[in-house]
């Protein structure tokens, strides 16, 4: 169909007017947030069931995992890999729900009318295609927020230049104001940086758990629910699925460091889409498709940024071990939140230390 004929059945523009649940694409920001808040990829939680009922409605609400299986204490970053629902919805609890949305605020996303529960770690709060991606951003930038630009320029009859876009560019050497800051800024300082830099992009997350939280969605793919991907042969590609009730809305978001792309399906009427539809069987196959096509060359690794320690962890505990022993890993940690070594006391459920 082509595209004049398709706006003349629908001008309803779904990337920035649709309003849908991102299911399990939302929960990166879920996973930076509490990373920013003192819980490691290590950190190893319960997936086990739990029943609510603290929710809006009457209704106790029995959260599953898409398998219908449960897996016992797992690693957080194991945990993001493949999805697991009630992992996360324990990180949430621990978080605090409120905690979670200022962090989202501050990330740019639309928070006034999210629900305060629990349903927010499986990605229930609806948001715009256009803001997932913007938000994907913030990770591919290093902590850097742009704001989504549709027009570059326009040109009058003559060829003369009307109106030609100035977005803010994510910048390390701009110097731009830091939203992340705790002490109030001085006028002298805003006027600083508006002369060195006046289209620097604003830091809304520490540059640390960007690369964080970047690294798991390398393993998304490399090994979890995203690793179709690896089709593309490339180690530079980071991404999540997502996957809503139903199911209704399928999604996948996923970036190079140059490249944010993010794929949803879904109907209008908000019918079905199939019982075996998911965000990696529907929504991804596209977003490959694209990305074959789009991407550039493949970027070199990013170099690890200062103030992060990388450290051997066990597997199966999440605590530091000496040496090279078998079933351990390589893992990163903020300097300020290192985990335990083997044999610490107190780190059945290091979790609940945390806050």
């Amino acid at each position: 169909m082509r595209l004049s004929a398709a706006f003349e059945l629908s001008k309803f523009n779904r990337v920035t007017q649709a309003r849908r649940q991102p299911g399990s694409n939302f929960k990166p920001f879920l996973y930076a947030a509490a990373i920013d808040h003192g819980l490691t990829t290590a950190t190893m939680v319960n997936d086990a069931p739990i029943v609510l009922d603290n929710l809006d409605s009457d209704e106790i609400w029995r959260p599953e995992n898409d398998s219908g299986k449960f897996y016992g204490p797992t690693r957080l970053r194991e945990a993001l890999t493949f999805s697991r629902n009630l992992v996360s919805i324990r990180v949430l609890q621990q978080l605090g729900v409120g905690r979670l949305i200022d962090y989202a605020t501050t990330l740019g996303f639309e928070t006034e009318d999210m629900a305060r529960n629990l349903t927010l770690a499986l990605g229930t709060h609806s948001f715009a295609p256009l803001d997932i991606a913007a938000g994907y951003a913030i990770l591919a930038n290093e902590g850097y927020r742009v704001t989504p630009w549709l027009i570059e320029r326009i040109e009058n009859s003559e060829g003369e230049i009307v109106f030609e876009a100035d977005p803010a560019v994510a910048c390390g050497q701009c110097s731009p104001i830091n939203l992340l800051d705790e002490e109030p800024l001085r006028m002298e300082d805003i006027l600083a940086a508006g002369t060195e830099e006046p289209n620097a992009a604003p830091q809304v997350m520490d540059h640390r758990v960007a690369f964080i939280v970047t690294s798991m969605l390398q393993d998304v793919i490399q090994r979890g629910t995203g690793r179709r991907a690896r089709v593309l042969e490339r180690n530079d590609l980071a991404g999540k699925t997502g996957t809503t009730n139903g199911p209704r809305d399928a999604w996948f978001s996923g970036f190079s460091p140059e490249l944010v792309t993010t794929t949803w399906v879904g109907f209008d009427d908000y019918s079905l889409l199939g019982r075996n539809e998911f965000g990696g069987t529907a929504a991804l196959p596209i977003w490959i498709d694209f990305m074959r096509v789009a991407l550039g060359p493949e970027a070199p690794p990013r170099p690890m940024p200062s103030g992060i320690v990388r450290l051997r962890v066990d597997l199966s505990t999440g605590q530091r071990v000496e040496g090279s022993p078998q079933g351990s890993a390589f893992e990163y940690f903020l300097e300020e939140h290192l985990p335990p070594a083997t044999g610490a006391a107190g780190n059945t459920d290091a979790i609940e230390q945390l806050f």
